[in-house]
């Protein structure tokens, strides 16, 4: 769907992108990662052509992209932005007029959408009289009211509580099974597991990781377990000698509970095979990392250059 070939964005002397190269697979939820002041913002700017890239190109479906794919595009920024003295029937067609929709299509559309959502008691109030909240889900059903190809949602769930941000939930996920490519900016990595297919990372201006979000999860894995067992810890660590580390370990009324690292060249049946006569065992569970520890791991590492890549849909 999109590929971003070598983006290079400068700002006087400060480069806000350094070669960013990645691609969003059509009909996914790709996440765009990275702390404040990566290049996020002005990444999604580049593509939604309000500012220019100095170097590289962005391709749509395999060609270069042009002013006119931008009808096609849906983007809600950060930054909300609804005319307050305009009441939210009026300012909800008038933005999908601007989209290419017939007045009647518009209306047609509007009137599902807002039922949906029972929005439908809204129509003829001032954007000012509605909450944060309210006016944020005006502008997500104006967002995504033309059906396009590509959403780019940048922090959808800011401001929302729980129960409006699973309804925000909920949508991407719809949108994303009948087809539509979405890229979601966020800082919250419980909505990265949740919801993103693959993911790209920034930091420092440059592209620190790209891929499908389960096998960077893999990727990133120490080769970490926790047993559950019945027994005692000094049967279970002298099990361990050869084949594991045991990183720790707690114990109650004989019941026990231990994270162990497989040894240099090891693997789990070698462990396993050491701990049976030892122990009776109840439980194995690997320890796979989070999207969150892995983000605070990579913006951690001093050295830029150190990109993980490849592309697993």
């Amino acid at each position: 769907m999109l590929q971003l070939e070598g983006i290079v964005k400068r700002f006087g002397t400060y480069t806000a992108l350094n070669g960013v190269t990645m691609d969003v697979p059509t009909g996914k939820v790709f996440g765009l990662l990275g702390p404040n002041g990566a290049g996020k913002t002005t990444l999604i700017r580049i593509i939604t052509r309000i500012t220019g890239a100095d170097e590289g190109r962005v391709m749509l479906d395999g060609r270069e992209m042009t002013r006119e794919d931008v009808a096609h595009l849906g983007y809600l920024p950060e930054e909300r932005g609804l005319y307050k003295k305009m009441k939210v029937g009026e300012q909800a067609l008038y933005l999908a007029r601007l989209k290419g929709l017939s007045k009647a299509e518009a209306s047609k559309r509007l009137k599902v959408w807002f039922e949906r959502w029972e929005m439908s008691g809204w129509w003829n109030k001032k954007v000012e009289e509605l909450s944060k909240g309210m006016a944020q889900k005006v502008q997500f059903v104006t967002t995504v009211l033309h059906e396009p190809k590509l959403l780019i949602l940048d922090e959808p769930f800011s401001g929302f509580d729980p129960i409006n941000a699973e309804l925000i939930r909920s949508e991407i996920l719809r949108l994303r099974d009948t087809g539509t490519t979405i890229m979601l900016s966020t800082h919250g990595m419980a909505s990265v597991e949740e919801l993103c297919d693959n993911i790209g990372l920034i930091d420092k201006a440059r592209l620190m990781l790209h891929g499908n979000v389960g096998q960077i999860r893999r990727d990133f894995s120490t080769n970490t377990f926790r047993i559950e067992y019945k027994g005692t810890k000094v049967a279970l660590a002298n099990a361990l000698s050869f084949t594991g580390e045991l990183i720790d370990c707690e114990e109650r009324d004989g019941q026990g509970t231990a994270r162990v690292r497989l040894g240099k060249g090891s693997k789990l049946n070698d462990v396993l095979r050491q701990l049976l006569p030892s122990v009776e065992l109840h439980g194995v569970h690997e320890e796979i990392p989070s999207m969150h520890d892995i983000f605070i791991k990579v913006v951690s590492e001093k050295d830029p250059e150190m990109v993980t890549q490849g592309m697993t849909e």
